[in-house]
């Protein structure tokens, strides 16, 4: 594996202890109701919420730009969404569609299915046609929650397919919506008793919670059972190690579909009573501005938001902010230290996780370039990348890799850290290893290819179906997109193998995309990655995009680029090929 990282000492792990000393008082509460926390539990979201309104009732929970909400107030609002959705026949196990822009109306409508007990599906605004109708299908919503735009995407589905919506009641978010078909969701629960509901009470933690579809990069998406129990225990985990304070106000412009929103920010948002700053959609170029505008203190991230930021021209307000901590997860170790350095943050709290995984890591104790500590049991086990299984002893048992090593990463799945799956059973076998090391045990595979650091840390390196094999050795994207991201006059790069004719393994592919006012220097490119990178894992073609296709969460759309290769019948792309012999880019033709 090409792909180079530090490992973990005892006293890195030390020095990053001592920083919680101080908020030792605050840290134990937290750690005591994690460690307390069963799936029987009768423990949930909204529990979670009203307990957070009733202590800080009269503190702001939720900001936009159109509207303002105290704990107190928002606690009301849910309750009556709550009781709105039961006057409609929706009960305890009911889907409950959410297809909507970022809008406080839809967060508030998440809280109010997890009062009553039923699933809301977050469902992907950015998704129309045939991928949002398998969405659909996937979760059967009993009614559909939508915002202007999701209602034009629900018309055009049904003028397609007639039966789609059949039975489905659709209801609009927002207050004279142009939609005169369509109920006010508002005219539902305005009338509607505020007062909390019994039902909230008796919802046990291992009860779904909602829905969060996959991205969709590898095929169409999967929704994953987001359950109480898994949401209690992040908000936990995460609020412990970030700290944050009532006083604090957390900025969010990612997606609510996203698990970073609704998981990560929510959670260490209500698990201290601080302030939800909620904005419709990312803005490179606004960024700054915005967070001054909310007077933000800490925000969100995926790690191509920070690479956007970066990517913009140096301003001398780039530190002119009160941003005292950032958290979320995909920062890159070759632009880690650039990013801290030109905004002034240094409290950078990285974390891994997936939808559907049973464990997770936070970089707790404040190191760099690692996703960070986990205190459950983990494994980190030898993999063959090129044919992404899993390598198997003789007595057919898998083998740990050693500190500093490379492997697939996975987590046993046991009564406390339970794989609650997906919607499509069909769809769980996939993600499990089972006879791993020991008849009868099983596993849940993360698909993710990490560095053993030790000290229960690890560094990520790429997923395994990215990681692909040239000239016998393994080379990881992440890699290469890191040394390209490092040359002034590229905006992206994103790099997979393809297979060529007559060629054992696959080619380094790069698809690659200009600054805008910038030119393309092949030359540069070729010296730049030829220094950088041994030979096998050097780019063998480059392809230079017009137009950078990705998901709302800016994950790249490597399938179709995979799919493409270097087939000129199919790519009106510029193509260019690598010349080792002259370390030069030519055009191919």
């Amino acid at each position: 594996m090409t792909v180079q990282g530090k490992t973990v000492s005892a006293i890195d792990i030390a020095k990053g202890a001592l920083g919680f000393l101080p908020d030792m008082p605050h840290i134990l509460p937290s750690l005591a109701s994690l460690a307390f926390l069963r799936p029987h539990s009768r423990r949930s979201l909204g529990l979670l919420f009203q307990e957070t309104a009733r202590k800080h009732a009269k503190s702001t929970f939720l900001k936009s730009d159109q509207q303002c909400w105290t704990y107190g107030q928002a606690n009301s609002v849910c309750n009556q969404m709550a009781r709105g959705l039961l006057s409609m026949g929706v009960k305890a196990g009911d889907t409950v569609g959410l297809l909507s822009a970022n809008r406080p109306e839809t967060l508030l409508a998440v809280i109010a299915c997890a009062k009553l007990g039923a699933v809301a599906a977050l469902l992907n605004i950015n998704q129309q046609g045939a991928v949002q109708t398998h969405s659909l299908k996937l979760v059967k919503p009993r009614v559909i929650l939508a915002c202007d735009r999701g209602l034009d995407i629900l018309k055009q589905l049904e003028s397609e397919n007639s039966v789609l919506l059949k039975g489905i009641e659709l209801l609009s978010l927002q207050t004279g919506s142009t939609h005169l078909r369509v109920s006010d969701f508002r005219s539902a629960w305005c009338t509607q008793p505020d007062h909390n509901l019994a039902q909230t009470a008796q919802i046990v933690a291992s009860s779904p919670c909602f829905y969060i579809f996959t991205s969709g990069t590898t095929g169409l998406p999967k929704a994953s059972v987001m359950s109480h129990y898994r949401w209690l225990q992040a908000a936990s985990g995460m609020s412990t190690a970030v700290r944050l304070t009532a006083s604090d106000v957390f900025y969010c412009c990612l997606p609510l579909y996203h698990n970073n929103a609704l998981t990560v920010s929510l959670g260490v948002v209500l698990a201290c009573g601080a302030c939800f700053a909620l904005d419709e959609k990312f803005s490179a170029s606004q960024f700054w501005k915005r967070i001054s505008h909310y007077k933000a203190t800490a925000f969100c991230y995926i790690g191509e938001l920070l690479r956007y930021l970066l990517n913009q021209a140096p301003h001398m307000d780039d530190q002119n902010h009160e941003i005292r901590l950032i958290l979320g997860n995909g920062l890159r170790p070759e632009i880690w230290g650039d990013f801290e350095n030109r905004f002034g943050i240094h409290q950078i709290f990285e974390f891994y996780g997936a939808s559907e995984s049973n464990l997770g890591f936070m970089n707790a104790f404040g190191l760099k370039e690692t996703v960070g500590f986990c205190p459950m049991p983990f494994e980190v086990i030898a993999c063959d990348a090129d044919s992404e299984q899993v390598v198997r002893n003789s007595r057919g048992f898998c083998e740990t890799v050693s500190r500093g090593e490379v492997g697939l990463l996975i987590s046993e799945v046991t009564e406390l850290r339970p794989f609650d799956g997906y919607t499509d059973p069909r769809a769980n076998e996939g993600k499990l290893l089972r006879n791993v090391f020991k008849r009868g045990d099983c596993w849940f595979n993360s698909g993710d290819l990490v560095r053993r650091q030790g000290w229960q840390h690890i560094q990520f390196v790429d997923r395994l179906g990215d990681t692909f094999r040239w000239k016998g050795e393994n080379v990881a994207t992440s890699e290469v997109e890191g040394v390209l991201a490092k040359l002034p006059f590229l905006e992206h790069a994103v790099v997979y193998g393809v297979k060529l004719d007559g060629f054992d393994g696959r080619a380094g592919m790069a698809a690659v995309a200009v600054k805008p006012g910038a030119k393309l220097d092949l030359k540069a490119l070729a010296a730049h990655v030829s220094s950088q990178l041994p030979a096998y894992a050097v780019p063998q073609y480059v392809r230079v995009l017009q137009t950078v296709e990705t998901t709302g969460t800016f994950k790249y759309q490597k399938v179709q680029l995979k799919k493409e290769g270097i087939d000129q019948n199919l790519v009106n792309d510029p193509l260019y090929s690598f010349n080792a012999a002259t370390r030069s880019y030519t055009a191919l033709v």
